[in-house]
């Protein structure tokens, strides 16, 4: 007994009339009579005396009707409950993210999961990967945005369609913003600040090649913000990511990109087999919806 028909019979019912019930329904008399006799062959009772003017019910009917009107009743107080449910989720998510295109992603997630569960609160903590993947370890930070290459194996991930661009930023008076893109060839005598992750910076290195070893490497740095004060006093040029600079002052500082192109990924990470918040969980529920739908 399904409860599409039970409308059906109920709506049957008030209008005393097939053919005025199914103009209601929006669905064809022959459709609807079938219906009917299909719910009284499961039943196995007569529910209608049909007349000519008007149906009325039967005993058998109007027991029905009382019970799936109870049904009907049931089932929107249950879908009120349950909405009701969603709506008291609250409580704080804590994000680690690195400086990243992919950030904007996070915010769009965070966006959408907002209009559904508006008293959660969250927690931006900044940070490379590293130091990100230390506070997913000790329970720190629920979801981790992380820069690959990146040990995942202790994580349930999903990869971010977003290409993570490398690049240059100098002076906006530099030789080197004449050039549209920078080689490992321009870099290889000048004073650079590069990031400080191993795994990153042997990614660098590959890209460099030969003139890795040239490299004059003035800094490193786990964060490009503090990179770019370095370079608007003129003490190196600095490795970024381009998505690391969303409101780039170009009177201040330029970018450039690397020639060779130099691209990495990201992935969206949270502790396998950890007991989550369940404000928690239903964020990681919709993160798999809408990079499924996204992607």
């Amino acid at each position: 007994m399904e409860l599409r028909v039970l409308k059906y019979f109920l709506t049957v019912v008030n209008e005393e009339s097939i053919t005025r019930a199914s103009e209601v329904l929006h669905i064809t008399q022959p459709t609807l009579s079938r219906q009917l006799a299909q719910l009284e062959d499961d039943i196995g009772v007569k529910l209608f005396e049909r007349g000519s003017r008007k149906i009325t019910l039967t005993n058998e009917g109007i027991l029905l009707r009382r019970r799936a009107e109870e049904i009907l009743q049931l089932v929107s107080k249950t879908k009120k409950e349950m909405s009701e449910q969603e709506k008291i989720v609250d409580g704080e998510i804590s994000i680690g993210c690195g400086e990243l295109a992919s950030v904007q992603t996070i915010a769009e997630i965070i966006k959408s999961f907002q209009q559904k569960y508006p008293l959660v609160r969250y927690d931006i903590h900044t940070a490379n990967a590293d130091h990100i993947r230390e506070r997913l370890d000790k329970g720190l930070t629920d979801i981790g945005l992380l820069l690959e290459p990146v040990d995942i194996d202790k994580y349930e991930f999903i990869r971010m369609n977003i290409k993570e661009k490398w690049g240059v930023i100098m002076r906006p008076d530099d030789p080197l913003t004449e050039k549209e893109s920078v080689t490992p060839e321009d870099l290889s005598e000048l004073p650079v600040c590069i990031v400080k992750r191993s795994l990153i910076k042997n990614e660098l290195a590959s890209w460099f090649g030969d003139y890795f070893k040239k490299l004059n490497i003035r800094f490193t740095s786990n964060m490009s913000t503090n990179a770019s004060v370095m370079v608007t006093n003129g003490l190196a040029y600095a490795l970024v990511l381009e998505g690391s600079l969303p409101y780039l002052d170009t009177a201040k500082i330029c970018y450039r990109p690397l020639c060779p192109e130099l691209i990495t990924t990201s992935v969206i990470a949270w502790k396998r087999h950890q007991p989550q918040s369940l404000a928690t969980e239903k964020f990681i529920e919709h993160i798999r919806n809408y990079m499924s739908q996204n992607n």
